[in-house]
């Protein structure tokens, strides 16, 4: 299939390195399935990125030999390069990228890109941890894989599932307002491209996927966890700074609420506060009593309010005060956990001055002391989210917790 007069819809990059084993086998068989299954104008990409096998010569002779398939090469490895490169260069409506294993079924492609065909969706992602997925890896892989997307989760505030599944797909216009603002050109340019997306108000469609682990991966997990970890503390640390645009972004692209929320009364605060506070006081409890034993007094207590106090500044953000949207998020989640740090003085000064009172306390009286510290710690907490991490901004410039631009500013 060539492209038609209206121009080329889908652009599909298979970044390479060293893949002379797999390479004809799996760009003939993706190319098979696009000529029978996809309706829409395609284009195969082979986006090597610096291969020093024989690579380079298989993919010429495939680019020559199957329609609508054509190689480009790099000097320099990595993946983010060979998407930056083969992306920025391209005149397609939709761009996609699939790992050259194609362990992901290639049945799950036309839903994959038809959201972002369709207008609907900004970026689809294929997810590996979804109800309905079906996959096939080892033990070591899927407990890394799960750890390290819960991670992402609880720090970086977002709702994708499965950060790093080979098997993505982006608008062109989306991809040429996002690409100069990713940093890294390794593992980790899926992750920052979704958490930029994410916190800019773009909408990202997800699919569950059949996957199936490719037994000779040469990826070195060890180092790609280390690199992720850094990412993330570089990426949060730009969000605090404000260094990446996240309201332009908004301003420009972003999907826009439906209707601009009333923020609470007092009172309602109050009441919802009590609710959130209620929840998060049983489940510090449960987590106290679990982890009382294994870790002691002192560890149990700072790591069950950690634990708490993550999805308590979450829970009252949206439920409490109203807030939705990307501004200040990160932000008022570092703010929520200097919050934290507070009521864990408060409530480790209790514990010790009871050590001090008794020094053979049993752990229903040392759980009596914290709950009624906690009271303490919640009144506080409640001043602090309301006057410090929530406070109300002038409601002509803020909806839905996002800064307008100027022109939305004179529409209202």
């Amino acid at each position: 299939m060539t492209p038609s007069s209206g121009g080329l819809a889908l652009e599909i990059v298979v970044p390479v390195f060293n893949e002379e084993s797999v390479l004809e086998k799996s760009i003939s068989r993706l190319a098979n399935y696009l000529s029978q299954e996809m309706p829409s104008t395609w284009q195969i990409t082979i986006a090597d990125n610096a291969s020093t096998d024989n690579t380079a010569a298989i993919a010429i002779r495939l680019s020559t030999q199957l329609p609508n398939v054509v190689y480009r090469r790099l000097q320099v490895k990595g993946r983010g390069h060979a998407l930056r490169d083969a992306w920025g260069a391209s005149t397609a409506k939709v761009l996609a990228y699939l790992d050259v294993d194609l362990s992901t079924d290639l049945a799950a492609l036309p839903p994959l890109v038809a959201p972002l065909l369709s207008g609907h969706s900004d970026i689809s992602i294929g997810t590996r941890l979804g109800a309905t997925s079906r996959v096939s890896r080892g033990p070591k892989r899927e407990f890394i894989s799960r750890s390290y997307n819960f991670l992402l989760k609880r720090t970086m505030q977002v709702k994708f599932s499965d950060a790093q599944c080979g098997f993505k797909a982006i608008r062109a216009d989306v991809a040429r307002r996002l690409l100069p603002l990713v940093e890294d050109n390794g593992w980790f340019f899926d992750t920052e491209l979704l958490i930029i997306a994410e916190r800019s108000g773009l909408r990202i469609h997800e699919i569950p996927v059949d996957w199936v682990d490719d037994p000779d991966s040469r990826v070195d997990i060890k180092q790609t966890a280390v690199d992720d970890l850094r990412g993330l503390v570089r990426v949060g640390s730009a969000l605090v700074k404000g260094t990446i645009p996240v309201q332009a972004i908004y301003a420009e692209l972003g999907r826009r609420p439906f209707v601009p929320p009333g923020r609470p009364s007092f009172f309602g605060q109050v009441l919802r506060f009590g609710l959130v506070g209620a929840a998060s006081t049983l489940a510090f409890a449960l987590l106290y009593l679990v982890l009382q034993g294994p870790m002691g007094a002192q560890q149990a207590n700072f790591m069950s309010l950690l634990l708490t106090a993550i999805g308590n500044t979450a829970a009252n953000r949206r439920f409490t005060f109203g807030i939705r949207g990307p501004t200040r998020l990160f932000t008022q989640q570092i703010q929520g956990l200097v919050v934290f740090l507070l009521a864990w003085g408060i409530t480790s000064s209790s514990l010790s001055i009871l050590h001090g009172v008794y020094f053979d306390a049993a752990p229903s009286h040392e759980l009596i002391v914290l709950t009624s510290a906690n009271v303490l710690a919640t009144l506080m907490r409640f001043v602090l989210l309301r006057l410090w991490v929530f406070r109300k901004h002038n409601s002509n410039e803020s909806v839905r917790g996002i800064t307008l631009a100027p022109s939305e500013k004179a529409a209202l």
